[in-house]
């Protein structure tokens, strides 16, 4: 996948594997992998020895009440670039699904997700994060940051409730650990690319436009999102599961005011909360990685538990190969959504779109979907694998 990503890119490309009508063409991904896929988890290879990177919290943060929804500090991890990529940045937004209720969000406070009491000393970069020119060509000695995810409403929520004791605070957060990295040198890049993966997908198209503006007109800005095109679509009972999530977070976060104006001006929040509404109206160069078949948007919002009560997608959730002809009917509709959602974005010579069929969630931050030895080669370029 690696070339597709490179500053040079102008060319919007469409890039789509073939629909599902052969079972066997798909690998099989089972729950216990979600979070592998999700957070670039990788546990398949014993023998590999990744860079590991330790937190840093933002000190200044609690000042400016940038807090976690525990009103722990805020943090990152950085790893620090060299040689040519000495004034590139990479800023990589952590993803893990949202809170969108009190109950929920209680309960997030409680892990990784929602304190930085309970976040890892340190963590693997891996994929686009990987320090290996071998495995990061284009990247690997860059100022490589990951951002942590701790507010669960992608980075922009701005309210409290002080009888639950929870800071929604991931708007500030973004702006605390921003200006933090340009009082570290990121202030003078000479190029920048914002990422991120799933929540943090979302993040990056809900924030691009923001991060263009914190340099200079000669910095090289772009973004990247991977796995972050969740869409308004109903669910295998005609409900609305992920809207009414959405609608949830926007409301208990406090999101609206911090949603862009041109989405909000003629859509409802929850609405500007998808990025099927923001996309075209975005001004910086963004390029979208999905798969069209996304397996978290299969299990958490087309075919859900609480969609199918009598059970007849569960096997089918858990394991595409189980799936019947309609299931698979019915999925390939979602795909064709998806790619009706960015045609429009990718005629825009200055956006860019990588679409596969892979049964898959977020693809970058792991090694063996962003460059693995086995990576199909479109045109002399390496592309995403799907994980077999």
């Amino acid at each position: 996948m690696r070339k597709l990503f490179l500053f040079g890119f102008l060319v919007a490309g469409l890039i789509l594997g073939t629909e599902a009508n052969g079972l066997l063409e798909f690998n099989v991904t089972d729950l216990d992998r979600i979070e592998e896929l999700e957070f670039g988890f990788s546990k398949f290879s014993s023998n590999y020895n990744p860079l590991m990177v330790g937190l840093t919290l933002i000190r200044g943060a609690g000042a400016k009440g940038a807090v976690c929804l525990d009103g722990t500090l805020p943090g990152y991890h950085l790893h620090r670039g060299h040689g040519s990529g000495a004034n590139s940045w990479l800023i990589q937004l952590e993803g893990g699904g949202w809170c969108d209720n009190i109950r929920n969000c209680v309960y997030r406070k409680k892990t990784r997700r929602g304190s930085s009491n309970y976040m890892e000393k340190q963590i693997q970069f891996t994929g686009i994060l990987s320090n290996k020119a071998q495995e990061n060509p284009d990247f690997f000695n860059w100022n490589r940051v990951k951002l942590r995810y701790c507010d669960g409403g992608s980075f922009s929520g701005d309210s409290q409730n002080k009888a639950a004791r929870l800071q929604f605070r991931g708007e500030r957060i973004w702006r605390a650990a921003m200006d933090d990295l340009k009082s570290k040198g990121m202030r003078n890049a000479k190029q920048a690319l914002l990422s991120g993966c799933s929540a943090g997908g979302l993040a990056v198209i809900l924030r691009c436009d923001e991060f263009r503006n914190l340099f200079s007109r000669t910095t090289k800005v772009k973004c990247l999102s991977d796995a972050g095109l969740f869409l308004d679509t109903p669910d295998v009972s005609g409900g609305h599961t992920i809207r009414n999530l959405y609608n949830g977070v926007v409301q208990l976060q406090g999101v609206r005011n911090n949603l862009p104006h041109l989405c909000t001006n003629h859509l409802n929040p929850t609405s500007c909360f998808f990025p099927q509404n923001l996309i075209s109206q975005m001004k910086t160069p963004l390029f979208i990685v999905n798969a069209a078949y996304d397996i978290w948007q299969i299990q958490s919002s087309i075919a859900p538990p609480s969609a199918d009560p009598s059970g007849y997608w569960h096997e089918c959730r858990l394991n595409h190969g189980r799936c019947t002809p309609a299931q698979i009917r019915f999925l390939q509709g979602f795909r064709d959504q998806m790619l009706r959602v960015v045609s429009g974005f990718s005629n825009s010579r200055k956006n860019g779109l990588f679409i596969n069929s892979c049964f898959a969630h977020c693809q970058t931050e792991r090694q063996d979907t962003w460059f693995a030895d086995d990576s199909p080669v479109i045109h002399k370029k390496v592309t995403t694998s799907c994980l077999g």
